[in-house]
């Protein structure tokens, strides 16, 4: 699937960009064409002035026959274009790119060329450039074709004949051949680049994409197997209480229901937490707290479930630097007060879960900035390799390891990490097997003036 995916993201990525590059490339052939074929005409059209210019003009009449120009004819008597004096030099050009010229009578007659063989064009006058193609053999190859400039020349509207200028097209193909591989070799170059750079990126794209899905089948997988197994005992045990009528049989039965479903009652409320997290569904209500009332709070209920395990738990509070503790200590920390009540009860809960036999430590220390609590037990503790992990969803560092009791799902930590990351805090873990482990939770004192 995710390889599909990346494919598709690859091709949608190349074929956009040769697409463009196809555009672009189109739009530069044609301007730089174009520029050719300006410059072709401008050369041909120069050569029609230059040639116009050095006209020999005289009357047609040979009684009056005096030299004159296009530029000094005066009187009317009928005027011609002395061909001799004006086309002198004849000889053949040899280079490639030469301009050949024909002159024609008034009746459309060639009088003058300097082209070896006539090309047999019919003369067209037109103001602009065309392009003419001229057949000398069997084949496409024997083509000749020609820029050209046909030009109607006359005095007084009497017309003395016709120039037409010619240009080898080359001039403009072979360019434009050239600007044509050198376009498609580095368009294909770019395609092939792209498509590269489109496969690497898609591959960068999909991976967090990857990432949660895997997540996501695992978090689901967890979550349907911690849901089974406590729907299966309690479908299990109304059933054995249904058949029986023994009524203490099935009071003692309902009771192993009712623990069943608070179990599933915090697993429940535990996905729900985690799920508006990731929502950002969460609102936080903010408020003003003294952080040592509410760990007293905490550790007076979880008192009580230690001592039911033989562990001492042990609170250590900040030290005050007052001579005497103050009645009602001021707030020094700005959170939500459920949230941070979850925080440490699942903290202090978890560390009385994983502790056979010792004590459980709280410790609070309070800085300028931050305030620093950590929870430390003399439980079996977690390898190094293993440590970076334990704040995942559902896992456990061994599945069959010893605990309290079966009621942990594996969110515990994973809640802790979300409500410190609502506070702006950090969360660490240092542990040795065997020798315990020990959880810091950071969170920063409310804003204002230094505490303390």
């Amino acid at each position: 699937m995710f390889q599909t995916t990346r494919r598709r993201l690859a091709l949608w990525y190349t074929s956009v960009t040769a697409v463009l590059l196809l555009i672009f490339a189109s739009g530069v052939y044609f301007y730089v064409r174009n520029t050719l074929v300006e410059r072709v005409d401008d050369t041909l059209n120069h050569v029609v002035e230059v040639v116009q210019r050095s006209l020999v003009i005289e009357t047609a009449a040979p009684s009056t026959s005096r030299v004159l120009t296009s530029t000094g004819v005066t009187g009317r008597a009928p005027l011609r274009v002395n061909v001799d004096d004006s086309f002198r030099d004849n000889a053949p050009n040899l280079e490639d790119d030469h301009i050949d010229i024909e002159w024609f009578s008034p009746n459309g007659e060639l009088q003058w060329s300097t082209l070896s063989v006539p090309t047999g064009l019919p003369l067209q006058v037109n103001a602009a450039g065309e392009t003419v193609h001229i057949h000398h053999g069997q084949t496409d190859n024997d083509d000749q074709v020609l820029r050209q400039i046909s030009r109607r020349v006359q005095i007084n509207n009497q017309v003395l004949g016709y120039l037409r200028v010619s240009h080898p097209w080359f001039e403009v193909s072979k360019p434009s051949r050239q600007l044509v591989m050198d376009l498609s070799l580095w368009s294909g170059l770019g395609i092939v680049a792209t498509g590269t750079i489109g496969w690497l990126l898609s591959g960068l794209a999909m991976a967090p994409v990857r990432q949660s899905y895997q997540q996501l089948k695992q978090f689901t997988a967890d979550a349907s197997h911690e849901l089974r197994n406590p729907i299966a005992v309690i479908q299990t045990n109304v059933q054995v209480a249904l058949a029986d009528s023994d009524a203490d049989f099935q009071h003692s039965q309902l009771q192993v229901v009712e623990r069943l479903t608070r179990r599933l009652g915090r697993l429940v409320d535990n996905l729900l937490f985690l799920a508006r997290q990731d929502g950002g569904l969460i609102p936080m209500q903010r408020e003003e707290l003294n952080l040592h009332q509410l760990l007293t709070d905490v550790i007076e209920e979880q008192t009580l479930v230690a001592q039911r395990q033989g562990l001492d738990l042990v609170y250590r509070p900040a030290a005050t630097t007052a001579p005497d503790p103050l009645p009602a200590p001021p707030p020094d920390l700005l959170g939500d007060r459920d949230q941070l009540i979850r925080l440490f009860t699942n903290l202090i809960s978890n560390a009385i879960q994983y502790t056979p036999q010792g004590q459980v430590t709280v410790t609070h220390a309070q800085g300028q900035t931050a305030h620093s609590i950590a929870v430390q037990d003399t439980g079996i503790g977690i390898p190094q390799e293993l440590q970076a992990q334990v704040f995942d969803r559902f896992y456990r560092v061994d599945k069959a390891r010893s605990r309290r009791d079966g009621a942990g799902s594996g969110l515990g930590l994973a809640i802790a990490k979300a409500i410190i990351t609502n506070h702006q805090g950090q969360i660490q873990l240092a542990s040795q097997p065997n020798a315990g482990t020990t959880i810091t939770a950071t969170l920063p004192i409310k804003k204002g003036e230094p505490l303390g």
